[in-house]
């Protein structure tokens, strides 16, 4: 079986990306995705009935025999200048966050 991900599509992926990978690391990940990739190929070759309904997660949600979602409640943190303590740093009750530089790609 040929390989979906070949060394220039890996290549091309890992700089759009901009990761940093040795040698080793590149040839370990794009083995690793193409077995992922034949094992979805082979999943894709199992036969099933036309007549199995699709679901999510292999149990068929059924309103009638469901649970109303939960009514969203605010409930306020019993010690929030514990939590807060926690922080490197606060600024009026708020955790202040660093600026994320950003750059270019190419």
């Amino acid at each position: 079986m040929s390989e979906q991900i070949s060394v220039e599509i890996f290549d091309h992926l890992v700089d759009l990306a901009a990761l940093e990978l040795n040698a080793k690391q590149a040839d370990y990940l794009r083995r690793q995705l193409n077995n992922q990739l034949a094992s979805v190929r082979e999943l894709e070759a199992v036969p099933l009935d036309e007549d199995i309904p699709i679901s999510l997660h292999g149990v068929p949600y059924e309103v009638e025999n469901s649970s109303a979602p939960r009514e969203d409640e605010w409930i306020p943190c019993l010690d929030s200048k514990a939590i807060l303590a926690q922080a490197p740093q606060v600024e009026d009750q708020y955790i202040v966050v660093p600026d994320i530089p950003h750059t270019t790609l190419k």
